[in-house]
């Protein structure tokens, strides 16, 4: 009777886990059927595809489909022009990525790459390609390798296109051209990529018969789903727009230019809207129109100011997303050869164990040496090097030379006061205390000091701080937070974020080395007298 019973329990049980099996495997298939038709609404409907992302999210538990759906969010954003939401969403991404394969961890790379371009975090951008181009040898599909390879190049000539390096850009593309002509004949979404940055390249070197021809040719290029890429569509018409500039047909520029922003606003992207109306602006400029040029010129400059301000929010977010991601990553390889070393040395382990402590504990102190010696010069050399060496660069704005130098001076004056730490100081807020615009001020610190203006400010407010460290003793027992709003930085995040980009060191090593060294100097005081 009892083995019956056990049997019975046995059969159950195992009912159980095949119907649970079962269930999973709908629900995984129901997932991946909405993610498929949030995707053809990601760059035609981003809001309904976020709806859906968000629904996805709720009801999923699997970590590779979590990946999926915070890529799908990611995307969304950015269609939206949503950056500091599409940074937050890609890194969550990346995070459950070792459970998916190896493809998905590309697209996150490719994604991330566009993304950080787009905040003009070019090093970290390219280090996101690097990375994808190491993973792809690794892939066992021809047709997914070269897919990705294509991709990769035509990443790469957006780089080059944002940075106005239309040569570069070009000799991206043909080899793309020349090289992949199979994928691109396959993937018509890849291929109207392609055209559009071709299209792109030639409108900057001013060849626009060839630049029409590309634009135009994109437009042709039959969409992948079923919703259109209203993207692609406004990046196209913008591009066009430039070329009818250029040809001198501003009446037809500005048709083309109010199609775009029919299309941005459905997208609500003011990063678009903003590029649409400064565009407008100077088209109506050249007809004369001063009515509709001064509306689209303070409609662009609202907006400037709106995207600026959520663009920098975006830097702080990505910023200390790659920091986390980078101990991650650290904590990840420490464990993973802690694992290996247990394994391979066995009963040795506590001689090689204590053997390891005393080696690293030379090493902590000759490191903590040189950044003890990296400090003094840091200190003697002058942290923040306020008047760098000047660079030739591109000239963007004509600016009177009268002028340029008032603004200089004033911006001596202001560097040698403590309005800098004031958390409400920006770019338009400092301009109308100089009397003048923020076009001239934001050229005069770019060509100067090499800066825009955030890291200017950033640069100020790190070297206040450490030169209040060096001559009040008290700063160095205060809180990080507090040095943060003393210094007129809105959290203690972005606060350690900007001191260790500027100095090499977080404030709380930077603290503790202050005062290893001012005890240092006490004791060879203490010791000189005796």
């Amino acid at each position: 009777m009892k083995i019956c019973r056990h049997y019975i329990c046995l059969l159950l049980a195992t009912a159980i886990c095949l119907w649970g099996n079962s269930a999973y495997s709908q629900s995984s298939a129901q997932n991946e059927a909405l993610l498929d038709k949030a995707y053809e609404l990601v760059n035609s409907s981003p809001d309904e595809a976020l709806k859906i992302g968000e629904y996805l999210l709720r009801n999923t538990q699997s970590d590779a489909q979590k990946t999926k759906f915070y890529l799908l969010m990611a995307e969304s954003y950015w269609a939206k022009g949503d950056y500091n939401n599409s940074v937050i969403n890609a890194f969550e991404a990346g995070k459950y990525s070792d459970n998916t394969g190896k493809d998905e961890t590309i697209k996150i790379l490719l994604f991330k790459a566009q993304l950080l371009k787009t905040l003009y975090l070019d090093n970290q951008a390219k280090k996101c390609l690097e990375e994808a181009s190491r993973i792809i040898p690794n892939l066992k599909s021809k047709e997914d390798k070269g897919y990705f390879e294509a991709k990769i190049l035509i990443c790469n000539s957006g780089m080059y296109l944002d940075r106005q390096g239309y040569q570069k850009a070009l000799e991206q593309l043909h080899k793309v051209g020349s090289k992949y002509k199979s994928v691109l004949d396959k993937d018509s979404s890849l291929q109207q990529d392609f055209t559009i940055a071709k299209g792109k390249a030639y409108v900057g070197l001013a060849e626009l018969d060839s630049a029409s021809y590309y634009l135009k040719r994109a437009q042709q290029l039959p969409n992948k789903v079923a919703s259109p890429n209203l993207l692609n569509a406004i990046t196209i018409l913008n591009e066009l727009s430039l070329v009818y500039f250029q040809e001198k047909q501003h009446a037809r520029a500005i048709d083309t230019l109010m199609q775009s922003m029919k299309m941005a606003k459905k997208l609500r992207n003011d990063a678009l809207l903003k590029v649409i109306d400064r565009q407008l602006s100077i088209n109506y400029l050249a007809l004369n129109d001063k009515e509709n040029h001064q509306l689209t010129d303070n409609e662009f400059l609202k907006l400037h100011s709106y995207v600026e301000n959520t663009e920098q929010e975006a830097v702080n977010s990505a910023y200390n997303l790659i920091s986390q991601e980078q101990e991650a990553e650290f904590q990840k390889a420490k464990n993973r050869h802690a694992d290996y070393f247990y394994v391979a040395i066995g009963l040795f382990i506590f001689v090689l164990i204590a053997g390891f402590l005393l080696w690293l504990k030379g090493n902590i102190k000759k490191k903590r040496l040189k950044e003890i010696i990296s400090y003094l010069e840091i200190s003697t050399n002058n942290t923040v090097k306020l008047h760098p060496e000047k660079k030739e660069t591109n000239k963007k704005i004509a600016i009177p030379v009268e002028t340029e130098q008032i603004i200089l001076a004033k911006l001596k004056r202001f560097e040698n006061s403590v309005r800098y730490t004031n958390k409400e100081m920006s770019l338009a807020v400092l301009a109308g205390q100089f009397d003048t615009n923020t076009k001239y001020l934001s050229e005069i610190i770019n060509k100067h000091y090499q800066d825009n203006f955030n890291t200017y400010i950033n640069k100020l407010r790190i070297n206040f701080i450490i030169e209040k460290l060096k001559e009040d003793p008290n700063y160095m027992h205060y809180k990080i937070s507090y040095l943060a709003e003393k210094s007129g930085f809105s959290s203690h995040s972005s606060f350690a974020t900007v001191f260790k980009s500027i100095t090499g060191i977080a404030p709380g090593t930077f603290i503790e080395l202050l005062k290893e060294e001012t005890e240092a100097k006490k004791q060879e005081k203490i010791n000189s007298h005796a």
